[in-house]
């Protein structure tokens, strides 16, 4: 069994896996080379042979070019995917089996040479469990070492701060819980495996027998229940203090509307007039997608977007939808999560601090953008469910929304009129652009 995994492994591994991409480039090149040898052979022959028929000539150098731009477009054809991309599972999978059974093995072995000690009077049950214990303080100071570098080394690539003024709220409670988790970590696992050791079989010594301890158990009952507690509630008003907006506070806001569909969002603005025009899904028509209902004349101004721009350092409320399951509305970088609910509105209102030129300065990166993501498994496209989330100033952003179509275009305007007679002269004295 382990021979058939070390095999199964060597066939998988990187440097197999390159020798086989070179092998099939090689042949890619080889069989690309033959055909425009084949092409160039054919064009000396007919230039050989049609001294009174260039017509034939050119025909045969024709089908030779086509022939050398088609061998050159099938080594072009897309990017090169290296075969070690569908090899990393097996691989890790392989490598995984190959441990468990050297484990095994192991253990076997052991198990032997134990049996064969006791059957010749040699076996110290003492000895056994001194090294058995001394094993499990070398894994806790192991395991303690790996997290220690798991924070160190990794843990900014886990963590950057928020760009909103309410993340820095969520970036607190997150490190607090953090710090409280983490110690309570380290003091569990120092007890749970160092107690091994201490109180391990000796010679001389006997077990007290400790059933019941009515103080300890309420120390382990009554502290944790407060820990928790304390945590519980300062999510709460934590959560409370980021969604409780007062209403002055919600009208004066920018007014976003976002839907969510399989496998797209659509992103909807308010025009001069700053409300954003109702929608029914009843209305929903191949031309009018999103819904909207034109009877509302908030809507005739309303703008659409094909990515989310928001000044900085002003106070955004996104109204969220969906067309028809759930998917949520996640900006990791602002620390912003709401689930956008067939048959309901849910908001979230947050002011961004940093501009996303800003970002990409301390990033060091130029092209760095803050994305908006679904996240909830919707289905087969659910990876198409993103869009770039643009923090620009105020100033860039009333140019911004200058340039912007209307959602009520011509068409929709004609086939609103059609249905609407009554409203069709309003219609065309209204200013719509």
């Amino acid at each position: 069994m382990g021979c058939l995994l070390a095999v199964g492994l060597l066939f998988s591994t990187p440097s197999f896996a390159f020798q086989q991409d070179s092998l099939a480039q090689d042949t890619a090149v080889s069989a690309a080379s033959d055909t425009v040898e084949e092409g160039q052979a054919d064009t000396a022959a007919t230039a050989a042979t049609a001294e009174g028929g260039e017509a034939t000539a050119a025909t045969t150098t024709s089908k030779s070019s086509s022939s050398s731009s088609s061998s050159a477009s099938v080594l072009d054809e897309g990017p090169q995917i290296d075969p070690q991309v569908y090899k990393n599972m097996t691989y890790y999978i392989l490598l995984f089996l190959i441990l468990c059974t050297v484990v095994a093995v192991v253990g076997k072995v052991l198990s032997i040479y134990e049996l064969t000690r006791k059957m010749n009077g040699r076996y110290n049950p003492f000895a056994n469990n001194t090294f058995q214990s001394i094993l499990l303080v070398i894994f806790l100071v192991a395991f303690l070492g790996f997290v220690y570098y798991g924070y160190v080394v990794w843990g900014d690539w886990a963590w950057r701060s928020a760009v909103t003024e309410h993340g820095e709220r969520i970036d607190t409670m997150f490190i607090v819980t953090t710090v409280i988790i983490t110690v309570v970590l380290v003091l569990v696992h120092i007890l749970l495996f160092t107690f091994p050791y201490i109180y391990r079989m000796r010679k001389g010594t006997k077990a007290y027998y400790y059933p019941h301890n009515d103080t300890i158990e309420k120390i382990w009952t009554i502290v944790p229940a407060i820990v928790l507690t304390v945590l519980v509630l300062f999510g709460f008003f934590t959560w409370r203090s980021i969604t409780n907006v007062p209403e002055e506070l919600q009208k004066s806001a920018i007014q976003v509307e976002v839907l969510g569909e399989q496998f797209q969002w659509q992103v909807r603005y308010p025009g001069a007039d700053g409300v954003i025009g109702k929608r029914n899904y009843k209305l929903t028509t191949p031309m009018n997608s999103y819904g909207i209902d034109f009877n509302d004349k908030h809507a005739w101004d309303d703008i659409q977007a094909s990515d989310i721009v928001i000044p900085v350092n002003k106070s955004v409320r996104f109204h969220i939808i969906s067309k028809d399951i759930i998917h949520s509305f996640y900006i990791p970088d602002f620390r912003v999560q709401i689930n956008a609910v067939p048959g309901m509105t849910n908001y979230f209102q947050f002011t961004p601090t940093m501009t996303t030129e800003d970002m990409r300065e301390k990033m060091d990166d130029p092209k760095y953008d803050f994305i908006m993501l679904c996240n909830k498994i919707c289905g087969s496209g659910h990876y198409n469910m993103q869009k770039k989330v643009i923090v620009v100033t105020e100033e860039e952003y009333k140019e911004w929304l200058s340039t912007q179509n209307k959602y009520f275009t011509e068409d929709l305007q004609k086939e609103f009129a059609a249905a609407n007679a009554e409203v069709s002269k309003e219609l065309t004295t209204a200013s719509l652009n």
